[in-house]
């Protein structure tokens, strides 16, 4: 279970790796104004902003997941297992985006989006067999 609730931690703090990423170096960032100069960019910069916020919708999702499959009783090695394939494919998608590599990105995506679908249905599944 260590994995998992460390593989919560780490999916939180993607959206803020994510928004240092877009952030750094910019020698024209406004803190005082950091969506509207965050909408502005382009390249590298908006497509870490855009990892960024699909981190932060993809968060409750997982966790919430991790959380249902423990405690229906799912195999924590098996909750670990998912967990750490998520985090895998999160930190696969982000790099394919600050890459623009789109297919990847999208293959890895979908990687994570079916692990998390799996925390559900393994919880739906240990509820009935009790």
């Amino acid at each position: 279970m260590l994995i998992s609730y460390a593989a919560i931690l780490v999916a939180g703090l993607m959206p803020v790796i994510c928004a240092g990423i877009a952030k750094a170096g910019a020698k024209s960032y406004d803190n005082h104004d950091p969506r509207a100069w965050l909408a502005q960019q382009t390249g590298f910069r908006a497509r870490a902003n855009a990892a960024q916020a699909n981190s932060l919708e993809a968060f409750p999702f997982f966790a919430v997941g991790v959380v249902l499959a423990l405690l229906t009783g799912v195999d924590p090695f098996v909750v670990d297992m998912l967990a750490a394939a998520f985090i895998a494919a999160r930190v696969a998608y982000v790099a394919c985006y600050l890459s623009d590599k789109a297919l990847f990105r999208s293959i890895f995506w979908a990687v994570g989006y079916f692990s998390v679908i799996a925390f559900y249905v393994l919880a739906m599944l240990n509820l009935q067999l009790d």
